[in-house]
């Protein structure tokens, strides 16, 4: 197949697109520079998409850059790296031709209210709780399709991801270093759920969302199963055991406000308890379902 990836070249899309090679796809990345097997934001704008038969958005600035101030600039910026890059592989879909049968967009379980007791399935409501829930549903909102006569429909999958697991980039390496250092805690209280997935499931499950064409459709929970019961603090213990170093400390929830700001606090200090129920009913099969496999895997 030939698959167009937005944000392709960042840290997810790097791992999808080489596992989309090694399984004989044909793969152009969307990016905000030319280059070779790329094109840009401004392409797509002017000329539409090029003939492919699915299309991956990973684009989206990164909420959790501690080296940027929450200003309502950088709101701004995070809020329009994912809506407006979404928006405008749509309306290219919408205008095409030929338009790919498969449209991807990769959103997060942020989506779902915090609540340290409550469960949520793909069924479950959302969109309304906070500033990322708000975010979400209208970067989903976004990637909507109207149907169209005469034209090939296009199946739409929306993919809410946790906490992206990955050697190479994502929220783990920066964890790493304090427990290099013996420094290593739970944040806040540690009861907060921690959604999360490992790097090469993510991949494998947005290939199965392209490649199961016409089995795959709406909502995925891309979390790991053991997801719904995992927390700050279990990850903090599985992390410990596995780097064979001590978590004797903790950072107060104020010091993460004062860090991070009211909007961004809470996604550290609160979490979701999500189950991949339509992910697993798809036919999907996780490689790392529980954090002890993920993380001996990563840091082996």
């Amino acid at each position: 197949m030939r698959v167009l990836i937005g944000g392709g070249s960042g840290f997810i899309g790097q791992s999808l697109s080489q596992l989309l090679k090694n399984r004989g796809h044909q793969v152009t990345i969307i990016s905000r520079q030319p280059g070779q097997q790329k094109i840009t934001w401004a392409d797509v704008s002017k000329n539409g998409l090029p003939i492919c038969d699915a299309v991956v958005n990973l684009a989206g600035e990164n909420v959790l850059n501690p080296l940027k101030r929450w200003t309502e600039q950088f709101k701004q910026e995070v809020t329009a790296s994912r809506i407006e890059t979404t928006r405008t592989i749509t309306q290219a879909i919408r205008h095409s031709s030929s338009p790919p049968h498969t449209w991807v967009v990769v959103t997060g379980v942020g989506y779902y209210p915090p609540s340290q007791t409550q469960q949520y399935t793909e069924d479950s409501l959302g969109g309304n709780s906070d500033f990322l829930s708000r975010l979400v549903r209208d970067w989903e909102s976004a990637a909507e399709l109207p149907g169209t006569k005469g034209k090939t429909a296009t199946r739409l999958v929306k993919v809410r991801t946790g906490v992206v697991l990955g050697r190479n980039g994502g929220a783990l390496p920066t964890m790493l270093w304090p427990f290099w250092f013996c420094l290593g805690g739970v944040l806040g209280s540690g009861k907060q759920p921690f959604p999360w997935i490992h790097i090469e499931d993510l991949c494998r499950l947005l290939c199965h969302t392209i490649e199961q064409e016409g089995k795959v459709s709406g909502i995925l929970n891309a979390v790991s199963p053991s997801a719904v019961t995992d927390t700050n603090a279990s990850f903090t213990g599985a992390l410990s055991k596995a780097m064979g170093r001590p978590a004797l400390l903790f950072t107060p929830a104020f010091a993460v406000q004062m860090l991070f700001g009211s909007d961004r606090a809470p996604m550290l200090l609160e979490g979701q308890r999500v189950i991949p129920q339509r992910t697993l009913q798809s036919g999907f099969s996780f490689l790392y379902p529980n954090l002890d496999s993920a993380l001996n895997q990563l840091l082996r």
